[in-house]
């Protein structure tokens, strides 16, 4: 058995063998597999069997595609910790600085649905690669940067490089993976939060005991050890057909990388000084914003090839999940993210330490998410879901409450991040496999869709927090009130849940 529930027959396996001659048959659903002429099931599997064609070992593959995503999710939270000592190597202001935080998120929006479709297009492997090699570039070039400007230009395309993992990566395990894909794919939600974890601790060794700069540099070793190792270990896609004239829809990008930024500045006016942004100037992004995402409906609604097909975005089952992802994802994710600045502003802890609590947050979500993979075939989808955003809704609680006199406020801020934490990794499997599970073969195109919810609800959360701590004049006392407004916003989304396709079983 291998150790992914594998049977193996040699270092392929016969069912993984089987599964991947009836994913580059073409067949949509693996379970019909059947249904191919005996001929071309004979011809494709003698093709495989050929020399020509190595086995491919499977657990390298995880731990390649693992890696990158370990890179990029750590580089997500690893910047938190420099801002200061950024703001003062760069000689710029606080809101600018801010903007190496917003403009990574913002790089991933824009890009994620450009790179799901690429991926499809142009190959998983080649996609991945070619992201690989653009975030560490772009690493480097974050590192050596003079300007604050340069630096924020430099982290969009950092995002850019870094969208194009998650669509690629979860395509390289459906296509390779046979019936271990589901559990394959779900154990892909424990490397997130080991990244969110490690990357505040990281920052703040680099930034005491180094420079602001290391957060960047420490990226480029990493990057080009995971591109050598993709080159040599990754299998080649096979050919792909093209319809003639297809396009990437730059109107419908356009519109939605508009109607994003928009977003953006319209919140960073709420936290500018009085007469930065003028008296108007707020409305006037917001109706911005508005205007552009209505216009960005109507295209993809309208267009013949919208590089977003709307039944993926709001269609029967993908709406709710697409729904899950953002606010018992995105906003949670936001939240906790900023957990180390709550330590900071209403308890006094210094950044080391504040940084550290978000390590129980990352072993709470670890140690469900594997327990939840395991479970996820015999309980559902639905039924995790619950589960875990009760756990989410109690540990948004626990943070927004003063802790009590026998308990001090590091571990009392350590139960309330574990609880927030343990949500979110029983969530995560579920709501990944609820998605790739109603269309396996646009997995790519699903797994860049659910990252691009989960950026919009962390976007939303830290930029509106923040802008209403700017404007506080307690901000340790102000974001607990946050913390409590998301409890309860999230509780009025509980019925979302039961609009979740179920499943159990493999797919």
């Amino acid at each position: 058995m291998g150790p992914f529930g594998w049977p193996w027959v040699g270092p392929f396996g016969r069912r993984g063998a089987g599964r991947q001659a009836t994913s580059r048959a073409g067949i949509v659903n693996c379970r019909y597999a059947c249904r191919v002429p005996t001929a071309a099931r004979s011809n494709t599997a003698h093709a495989l069997a050929s020399p020509a064609a190595p086995p491919v070992r499977r657990v390298l593959v995880v731990g390649i595609v693992a890696l990158a995503l370990m890179m990029m999710s750590i580089d997500s939270t690893i910047v938190a910790t420099a801002l200061h000592a950024l703001q003062t190597g760069l000689d710029t202001s606080i809101i600018w600085a801010g903007w190496t935080l917003t403009a990574y998120s913002f790089g991933f929006v824009l890009m994620l649905p450009i790179s799901g479709r690429l991926s499809e297009r142009f190959g998983r492997r080649r996609v991945f690669m070619g992201s690989v090699a653009v975030f560490t570039l772009a690493s480097l070039g974050c590192g050596l940067a003079k300007d604050i400007h340069v630096l924020i230009a430099l982290r969009v395309l950092q995002a850019g490089g870094g969208a194009g993992f998650t669509p690629s990566a979860t395509g390289i395990i459906v296509d390779h993976f046979g019936d271990a894909r589901d559990r394959a794919v779900s154990l892909f939600g424990s490397i997130f939060p080991i990244g969110a974890m490690i990357g505040p601790i990281f920052g703040g060794l680099f930034v005491t005991y180094w420079s602001w700069r290391g957060v960047f540099f420490v990226n480029v070793p990493i990057g080009l050890l995971i591109f050598g190792l993709a080159w040599r270990f990754i299998p080649r896609d096979p050919p792909k057909d093209h319809p003639a004239g297809q396009t990437m829809d730059g109107v419908g990008m356009g519109l939605m990388g508009v109607a994003v930024l928009a977003a953006m500045f319209s919140t960073n006016a709420l936290g500018a000084p009085a007469g930065v942004a003028g008296p108007w100037g707020f409305w006037a992004l917001l109706a911005a914003a508005l205007l552009a995402t209505g216009l960005f409906v109507r295209h993809v609604q309208r267009a013949a090839q919208p590089f977003i097909a709307p039944t993926l975005i709001w269609g029967a089952g993908f709406g709710p999940v697409n729904g899950v992802n953002a606010i018992f994802g995105g906003m949670t994710i936001g939240a906790v993210a900023l957990v180390p600045l709550y330590a900071a502003n209403r308890y006094g802890m210094n950044a080391l330490a504040a940084g550290t609590l978000l390590i129980a947050q990352g072993v709470a979500a670890i140690a469900l998410s594997l327990a939840a993979t395991w479970g996820l075939r015999r309980s559902g989808y639905r039924r995790p879901m619950w589960v875990g955003a009760c756990a989410i809704v109690a540990g948004l609680g626990v943070l927004a409450v003063h802790p009590p006199a026998a308990i001090g406020p590091y571990p009392w801020l350590l139960g309330g991040a574990f609880l927030v934490g343990a949500g979110i990794g029983v969530v995560n499997p579920a709501s990944r496999n609820a998605g790739l599970q109603l269309a396996p073969r646009s997995a790519s195109t699903l797994a860049a869709l659910r990252t691009l919810f989960l950026q919009l609800g962390t976007i939303a959360t830290v930029a509106i927090t923040t802008a209403v701590l700017a404007k506080a004049h307690d901000p340790g006392q102000m974001q607990a009130w946050v913390y409590a407004g998301q409890a309860v916003l999230l509780l009025l989304a509980l019925p979302l849940i039961r609009r979740v396709p179920e499943h159990r079983g493999a797919w």
